[in-house]
């Protein structure tokens, strides 16, 4: 048996970052920047207020309480008209650009209007002047004195030109993208997402939802694959159920190796008489099969059909999920420019007891992690069998367990928290 990380190099190694493309940022959600990303301007691009109130001449409220002339409405997207001088003051709404003369907002909360405009209309532009009713202004009570720029948002105090917002290698979450679109950008370039098919094979299998025959099962790893895929943000494609049959197997695989950038399969890649899959494989492709030095999933397949990886994951529902997680994921990863692509174990507290018999395998126990005291705490999800995929449904975590007995109640375990 060959160690885990010996196994998950091997993957890596033949799976190298695609050529960067230029993508709308409206479809670079969880893909990787293939290039730096400098700001060409400054956010913000003008001073502006970050509360609604009255911008000031600080040195005008020193003495607060004082009253001060309202010149004028800004409201966010107008641009000031009235530059506000001594013993004046500005209405502004969050986010309206400070006008010329005023240093500091009061917030609207720490004054009152003490002569309200009679026919206040708040629908007026700083083009109609000062509000007025009667002849008089509007005049405010400021009742607090505040330093210069106080609410006052300076230009570039988010962002400044020439600032390297994203380096290479970063993957764009929500919040990347609405920088991006802050700046001005409507592309973004990146390693592209994936295209990966999904293939199911074995005589055993149905998927029609038909009564089950003596010694059928339903195919559940079609769908769960997919799911990952989909998951690890790249394309999923559905190539199908294929019965144990070379030349079907061989069609299949080849209709995903033109239209797909990766292919999975699950099944026929262990030794027996009947594992088709891996006489396929072997006949069009530079394949390798393994046997893994963990429980489960230790049988894998992984090699290229032309320049096309091939992922040959084992057949029993938890061993394809473990597997998936642990070389496909991350060699999917890779090809699109993670430049970490495996998952980072954390340390946790077992719950309870994580028994196991020694075997000379780390053991990856499906398990149900919760937040505890600061930390993450730990117990079984239900039955470890690789065909019990209702308790793999349950964890959210994968427990890494070394060989030995396992790990006692209280005692820390490093986890894979898959959720």
């Amino acid at each position: 048996m060959l160690p885990l990380e010996t196994v998950r190099e091997f993957v890596l190694d033949r799976c190298p970052a695609g050529t960067p493309v230029s993508v709308p940022v409206a479809d670079a959600l969880g893909l990787v920047t293939a290039s730096k990303i400098i700001s060409a301007e400054a956010i913000p691009q003008f001073a502006n207020t970050a509360m609604d109130g009255f911008a000031v001449r600080s040195a005008d409220v020193v003495d607060a309480p004082c009253n001060l002339r309202v010149v004028e409405t800004i409201a966010a997207g107008h641009a000031p008209q009235v530059t506000v001088g001594p013993g004046e003051a500005s209405r502004i709404m969050t986010g309206a650009t400070i006008p010329p003369g005023a240093d500091a907002v009061v917030m609207v909360e720490r004054t009152s209007l003490v002569i309200p405009s009679s026919t206040a209309n708040p629908n007026r532009t700083a083009a109609d002047g000062p509000a007025s009713g009667d002849g008089t202004a509007e005049i405010v009570r400021v009742e607090v004195s505040v330093p210069p720029g106080n609410h006052v948002r300076p230009v570039g105090d988010d962002l400044h030109a020439g600032t390297v917002v994203f380096g290479v290698g970063t993957e764009l979450t929500a919040g990347h993208l609405g920088v991006l679109c802050s700046l001005g950008m409507t592309e973004v370039e990146v390693f592209p997402r994936l295209r990966v098919g999904v293939l199911s094979t074995g005589d055993e299998l149905v998927d029609d939802g038909s009564p089950l025959r003596p010694g059928q099962i339903r195919d559940s790893n079609r769908r769960t694959l997919l799911a990952l895929a989909h998951r690890a943000d790249v394309v999923p494609v559905d190539l199908g159920l294929s019965p144990d049959d070379p030349d079907e197997i061989e069609a299949a695989i080849t209709t995903g190796v033109q239209t797909c950038d990766a292919i999975v399969t699950s099944g026929g890649v262990s030794m027996g008489d009947f594992d088709y899959v891996k006489a396929v494989l072997d006949r069009i492709g530079d394949m390798r099969w393994m046997q893994v030095a963990i429980k489960p999933a230790k049988p894998l397949a992984f090699g290229t059909v032309g320049d096309v990886p091939v992922f040959g994951l084992p057949g029993n529902p938890v061993s394809s999920m473990v597997s998936f997680e642990l070389f496909a994921r991350p060699g999917l990863r890779s090809m699109m420019g993670h430049p970490d692509p495996v998952r980072s174990p954390v340390t946790a507290t077992a719950a309870e007891d994580l028994p196991r018999r020694s075997d000379g395998k780390t053991h990856f126990m499906r398990v149900l992690a919760t937040p505890s005291d600061g930390g993450v705490e730990v117990r079984s999800a239900g039955g470890q069998g690789s065909h019990m995929l209702w308790a793999m449904a349950k964890a959210n975590a994968l427990a890494v367990v070394p060989d030995g007995d396992g790990v006692r109640a209280g005692g820390p375990v490093d986890v894979l928290l898959l959720d």
